[in-house]
């Protein structure tokens, strides 16, 4: 193994405390928590590169969160790389759900870490710190680091902040940490990522509530009518059905059906729905899921028809369509498909969020590649797709056409990122901040 593994392998003990150090500060940038803790993350990162001799900057644009840049000039005739994470993190939910005490503190058991954000995606600033700590705060090719602190809310004000600070981040290869690989001992590479749209559906019928049995029968009531126009949806078998949303079937790799079933917490009665391959379900093909309903709650109901009802829907959108082009099928799908002359209102939730899909050729793909497999003892790096979104990759395509984007994993499948014991595997969590170092290495060997 190199001497730069070696170098991220000796700093492992602090890496891991400085992680312990970021998942203690519960930086949720929803609405409704205490965005202090977001500024308080964001101050801890700039510490932690500043540590390393970098030009810091922190930036934001408008009411946005901020964002920290850090710069470390390229060598001459060296590429310059931009390495992306995100500090803040998801809610904890529901603490009774957590097998610790508090999400906020890092607990080992069975060679895992656990709590909240360190896995998704804290890990990912440290897999940076660790790969520049390996080169002493000197890499061998021009890095810019970019740590942001609303990707959990969807990055809402990130659009513009690339565009107005381009020229500064403009860069030959963009490193986004941000994903997961295809196993703790299999590494993967993600190339294609599904959109989302999230949506308000609203159902009326009537212009107040009435009598359900004097006026049931002959009289429609919304919350009928809208798990009616839901259920329109998908078929029988469960593959979803709006007339314009594309899919596709390119997975050369498939899922073990068993270890899906164990993943995601199925019942042993509960089938899999949809048709053909596992893995072309999970990251090609669109989806359609009910989120929530407002309406009254069960136990409080009265004998009453309701006047209106309303239910919010994601759709993940395969790589193959905009996000845009969706979100107009799906209004279409609504409109065409309300029965009994109920009026439907669908309101989109406030930003539509594209696919993506990465060219792989080219060298600097090659490279990632190959310094992800050494850092795998040799096992070959996979080329995965994502059924979740992180729609600024899109942004980041068409703000540097010119650059190669590489989206790479911290996480495994048992990571259960976004859920309760959130977890990151300690011995993968090494060979992914080894992999880093080794493509910094690679690039700057051979791009000169």
């Amino acid at each position: 193994m190199s001497e730069v593994a070696n170098a991220v392998r000796a700093s492992m003990p602090s890496v891991r405390a400085d992680l312990e150090q970021l998942v203690r500060i519960p930086s949720v940038a929803f609405d409704g928590f205490d965005h202090s803790h977001v500024r308080a993350g964001a101050e801890a990162v700039k510490q932690l590169f500043a540590d390393l001799g970098a030009e810091i900057q922190t930036i934001r644009h408008g009411d946005g969160q901020p964002s920290v840049v850090a710069k470390f000039p390229a060598p001459e005739g060296k590429p310059t790389v931009l390495l992306y994470a995100h500090q803040d993190v998801q809610p904890p939910g529901d603490t009774a759900n957590w097998d610790q005490d508090d999400p906020y503190t890092v607990v080992e058991r069975d060679g895992r870490l656990y709590g909240r954000g360190v896995a998704d995606d804290k890990a990912g600033v440290m897999a940076h710190v660790a790969a520049l700590r390996a080169f002493g705060g000197k890499p061998p090719v021009g890095v810019t680091v970019l740590i942001e602190g609303e990707e959990e809310v969807g990055s809402p004000t990130l659009d513009d902040l690339l565009a107005e600070h381009r020229d500064a981040l403009r860069s030959d290869v963009v490193v986004i940490a941000d994903s997961t690989n295809w196993s703790t001992d299999v590494p993967g590479l993600t190339t294609t990522l599904r959109g989302v749209v999230n949506c308000y559906v609203e159902v009326k019928a009537l212009k107040q509530a009435v009598h359900s049995g004097i006026f049931g029968g002959p009289i429609p009531d919304a919350l009928t009518s809208l798990t009616r126009l839901l259920a329109t949806l998908h078929d029988a078998e469960g593959n979803v059905v709006v007339k314009g949303l594309a899919g596709q079937e390119k997975a050369t790799l498939d899922y073990d059906a068993d270890q899906l079933r164990r993943e995601s917490g199925m019942l042993d009665a509960t089938e899999f729905i949809g048709s053909g391959k596992l893995t072309d379900s999970l990251w090609h093909k669109p989806t359609a899921t009910v989120l929530g309903f407002d309406g009254p709650r069960a136990a409080e109901a009265a004998n009453a028809l309701q006047p209106s009802a309303r239910a919010k829907v994601s759709f993940r959108i395969s790589p193959a369509q905009t996000a845009a082009e969706a979100y107009e099928a799906i209004k279409a799908h609504f409109a065409e498909n309300a029965e009994w002359g109920t009026e439907v209102t669908v309101v989109d939730e406030g930003g539509l969020g594209n696919p993506c899909s990465i060219d792989t050729d080219g060298p600097r793909f090659d490279i990632a590649k190959r310094a992800f497999a050494e850092a795998w003892g040799g096992t070959e790096t996979v080329e995965l797709g994502i059924g979740g979104s992180i729609p600024m990759i899109a942004t980041f395509q068409e703000l540097f056409p010119e650059a190669s984007i590489l989206v790479t994993g911290v996480e495994d499948p048992q990571s259960q990122a976004h859920g309760p014991n959130e977890s990151l595997d300690v011995e993968m969590f090494e060979r992914a901040c080894v992999a880093e170092a080794l493509l910094l290495e690679k690039l700057a060997a051979e791009e000169s």
